[in-house]
């Protein structure tokens, strides 16, 4: 089977992923689903709040 096969074409890109436009969409596509992990999943959430915490009762801010 050569990369000269449609569907391994498509699957590999051919050069198509080495552009800017493919990997902004990754990129937003990332953002997003990072966003939800955060917002709607309970334990990442817990992790956060429990770092703030520590970073306020020691007086620091979240910039370091």
């Amino acid at each position: 089977m050569s990369l000269t096969n449609p569907l391994l074409s498509f699957l590999f890109g051919e050069g198509f992923w080495n552009g800017p436009i493919p990997v902004l969409v990754i990129a937003v596509i990332s953002a997003y689903v990072g966003w939800v992990s955060v917002e709607y999943i309970p334990f990442t959430r817990r992790v956060l709040e429990r770092r703030e915490g520590r970073m306020a009762a020691r007086g620091e801010n979240a910039d370091g």
